[in-house]
């Protein structure tokens, strides 16, 4: 036999076992039964469309509704803004890609594995006019408790995935609130930076203008007394300047925290009050910001647990905020010191 014959033969060998080794790899049952465990609850393609999500579970449900581009809570007739992130992580978790593999293609096991439609909670995705994206019921978690039972609201089939879940059913209806004062800081788009200037009057007790201009007479108004405390903190290039208030050595970075920290402070929900303008007139914060627009913070005064309501200008909401969340928007003079 000539060289080249022998070497013909010898690619024809290696060739047909490169073949029959991708065959059995593209054929091997545990490989395609692992492929099929693999899908995501929604069409990524869909996501786009998505308005609506109602999450109902424990007898409550949770109705999360998008317009003009943003997230809101509906609750009791009225839309409240929600936190954007938290709920496109959870639309992102639906529609990503996993493993999921059958547990049971049979009704009768759906009241073990906590699927029946009275156990489970559910997960409603709508968009449009249009028959729901999706309706997924979540179930019990396993004996790991890693994971946790699926199945589509209409269907048999039972399967399982990690638990990504319930942290989000099972999660009160204030954990989708964006509580912040300012919405806007939960994306950066307004931050101590944007502040130039800062007035804070601490236990006023004002009346008259209340138009939230953030001038003096609004401040007063015609009739007010003059606030208990007036401080000002002015920005001067990567300084403050202050007025009102007598800081031996101040410590800027301490000052560019409290910026920070007034406009990133939040409440613990919102409030139902029906108190007139009055009722919040104890105390006020206005940030005048460096596209010229001002932005007034103002409070009731304290409970008697030390909580409090509060308004922001050009925002229809009340916050109730804890007391330590309150205390902190009216900062003692040591804050600021050099240590």
């Amino acid at each position: 036999m000539t060289y080249n014959k022998k070497l013909f033969i010898h690619i024809m060998i290696i060739a047909a076992l490169v073949l029959a080794y991708t065959l059995g790899i593209v054929f091997d049952p545990e490989r395609t039964a692992f492929g099929s465990d693999l899908l995501s609850w929604i069409d990524p393609q869909l996501v786009d469309r998505i308005d609506r999500i109602a999450i109902e579970s424990g007898g409550e449900t949770k109705e999360l509704i998008r317009k003009n581009a943003g997230w809101f809570v509906s609750h009791n007739g009225k839309d409240y803004p929600a936190r954007q992130m938290r709920v496109e992580v959870f639309i992102d978790l639906l529609a990503k890609r996993a493993p999921y593999p059958v547990r049971s293609s049979n009704a009768s096991s759906h009241e073990r594995l906590g699927l029946t439609e009275n156990d489970a909670s559910r997960i409603l995705v709508s968009g449009g006019v249009g028959l729901p994206l999706l309706d997924l019921l979540v179930g019990q978690g396993d004996n790991t408790g890693q994971e946790v039972y699926l199945r589509r609201r209409g269907q048999n089939e039972a399967r399982s995935g990690e638990d990504v879940f319930t942290s989000y059913t099972e999660s009160p209806r204030a954990s989708w609130y964006n509580l912040r004062l300012f919405p806007e800081s939960e994306n950066g788009s307004l931050d101590a930076d944007s502040v130039q200037r800062l007035t804070v009057y601490a236990g006023a007790q004002m009346s008259g203008n209340e138009d939230g201009d953030g001038s003096d007479a609004d401040a007063y108004g015609d009739t007010a007394a003059a606030p208990a405390e007036l401080r000002v903190f002015t920005r001067n290039g990567m300084e403050w300047i202050f007025s009102g208030i007598h800081i031996a050595e101040a410590d800027m970075n301490k000052v560019d925290s409290y910026v920070r920290g007034i406009l990133n402070v939040e409440g613990d929900d919102f409030s139902d009050s029906d108190e007139g303008d009055l009722m919040f007139n104890h105390s006020r914060i206005t940030l005048e910001l460096e596209d010229g627009s001002v932005k007034t913070v103002r409070l009731g005064p304290p409970d008697e647990t030390g909580r409090r309501l509060a308004r922001v200008s050009g925002s229809p909401y009340t916050y109730s905020l804890a007391g330590w969340a309150a205390e902190r928007l009216f900062r003692d003079t040591s804050f600021f010191e050099k240590q």
